[in-house]
């Protein structure tokens, strides 16, 4: 292998790295940082080791659902993913999928697939709601896709692999610090993120951060199989109404009625 591809190799296994994985953090505030994802300066501080212990439940028969429900999926999926994959190159010339860094289960970094929704300018990294005018960035399909949520079909990929559940917390940017301390303090961050959750079916982009950590925290607590069923169906009708879809993202509801 080539030297130059060693290197890149080295940096692709440093950059999935997290120093905090397996800590509890706070995040301190600090103009001297770097304006994260959730739009304040500062950094995650770790202040001990995570004591969270998983039941049998969440441990043994969730994978095996998970397994079951994801692999299902990507055969039956397979026809939608052609037609999408062919309806995004059309729209906007460029691949069809694209990855994230995200936090998963103990704070561990994980890609994150999606369909592209956005077009190929748009800056990386960068939640929706921090974007100076959102819209501009979407593209036709990728509009009719975030308001259907098919954009997320391919973290079925990321469930069958174990990175992410069917249910649990919408796994956070890797940057998003505020939001990764305030789910540490409900244990939020230990458990495997979600393709759709608690806080997806009671508001999500609607909600600001304290309150969609707190949601994630209730799941957390209340985990078990008939709690997923419960969401699971929850999602479905969501998904059908479109409810707590803001174009522009966390809190964007909230902003709006400061300014009027």
């Amino acid at each position: 292998m080539p030297h130059n591809n060693i290197n890149r190799a080295k940096q692709g296994k440093y950059e999935y790295q997290n120093p905090m994985e397996g800590k509890k953090v706070v995040f301190v505030e600090d103009d001297n940082d770097k304006e994260n994802a959730d739009g304040v300066r500062g950094h995650l501080k770790a202040i001990g080791n995570s004591d969270y212990k998983a039941g049998i439940y969440e441990k043994c028969v969730k994978r095996v659902v998970d397994m079951i429900l994801s692999g299902v999926g990507l055969i039956v999926l397979a026809p939608i993913y052609l037609i999408v994959i062919i309806a995004i190159k059309a729209d906007d010339p460029g691949p069809a999928f694209f990855t994230q860094k995200r936090v998963g289960k103990n704070k561990k970094y994980f890609k994150l697939h999606k369909f592209r929704s956005m077009k190929m300018s748009t800056p990386r990294d960068v939640p929706t709601h921090m974007l100076d005018n959102p819209d501009q960035y979407i593209t036709r399909v990728g509009r009719f896709m975030r308001r259907t949520s098919i954009d997320e079909l391919p973290q079925v990929w990321d469930i069958f692999v174990g990175n992410m559940s069917v249910i649990g917390p919408r796994p956070a940017l890797w940057n998003q610090d505020v939001l990764v301390a305030e789910r540490d303090k409900y244990n939020a961050n230990d458990v495997k993120p979600g393709l759709t959750g608690w806080a997806q079916i009671n508001g999500r982009d609607e909600l600001e951060i304290p309150d969609k950590a707190k949601l994630d925290g209730d799941y957390v607590k209340k985990i078990s199989f008939p709690f997923d069923v419960k969401c699971f169906i929850g999602t479905i009708f969501s998904v059908a109404k479109r409810d707590g879809v803001v174009e522009g993202g966390t809190g964007e509801i909230h902003k709006k009625e400061c300014s009027q």
